[in-house]
């Protein structure tokens, strides 16, 4: 699937957006290369954000063949690991499934992302307090610790006031899904359709969603 026309547009607002609000919050926000909190954990993404993953994936193996070799090779593991006890539903809702397993996008030695112009919305907003499609997104917790609720208030930007995003996916076929799904190009009959298997307990980790 191709992406429209304006979603560039729609990438260009959210990130300027988010300058405006990483200006604001000057050193309250923590986030830098090798912290990967928000990067552990499975989370929904939009089929716009998983045609743009994909073309990120088509642009890295045009330039690095064999770091994008890397990429779908961790997201197909990604989705054999969580297709033994996940359905896909219960990855895209409950936030304790999968709660474990990385991105595959993310490089557990560097600390970075391969695919971070082609990142997802959501982790273009994670991180300081903004507002999107007229809700209020959660802040890290690993920034602005000791700040007044009035301190985080006034760094807290809105993304996307007309609802781009919106309309944009009105116009674009397919569901939500997740970044190891959409970077595997498996059919999505891989995950179980009926109850999986309860996995065994781990416990939470330092970066899970």
């Amino acid at each position: 699937m191709g992406l429209p026309p304006r979603d560039a547009e729609l990438v260009q607002i959210v990130d300027s957006a988010l300058s405006d609000a990483a200006r604001k919050a000057g050193a309250w926000l923590v986030c830098r290369l090798g912290c990967t909190q928000c990067c552990i954990g499975p989370f929904a993404i939009t089929p716009l954000d998983a045609a743009r993953l994909g073309a990120g994936l088509a642009d890295l193996e045009s330039r690095d063949p064999k770091r994008a070799a890397r990429v779908r090779r961790r997201a197909q593991d990604s989705v054999e690991r969580l297709s033994r006890h996940f359905t896909l539903e219960q990855l895209l809702t409950d936030d304790a499934a999968g709660e474990d397993e990385p991105c595959p996008a993310l490089d557990l030695q560097t600390g970075g992302c391969d695919l971070y112009a082609a990142r997802p919305l959501t982790c273009r907003t994670f991180g300081p307090p903004v507002r999107f499609a007229g809700e209020a997104l959660a802040v890290c917790e690993l920034c602005f610790e000791g700040a007044t609720d009035t301190q985080i208030a006034g760094c807290e930007v809105e993304v996307d006031p007309d609802n781009l995003e919106g309309a944009l996916l009105a116009e674009t076929p397919g569901a939500d899904t997740i970044v190891a799904f959409a970077l595997a190009a498996s059919p999505e009959s891989s995950f179980p359709t009926e109850s999986a298997t309860t996995p065994p307990h781990h416990p939470d980790p330092p970066g899970s969603r």
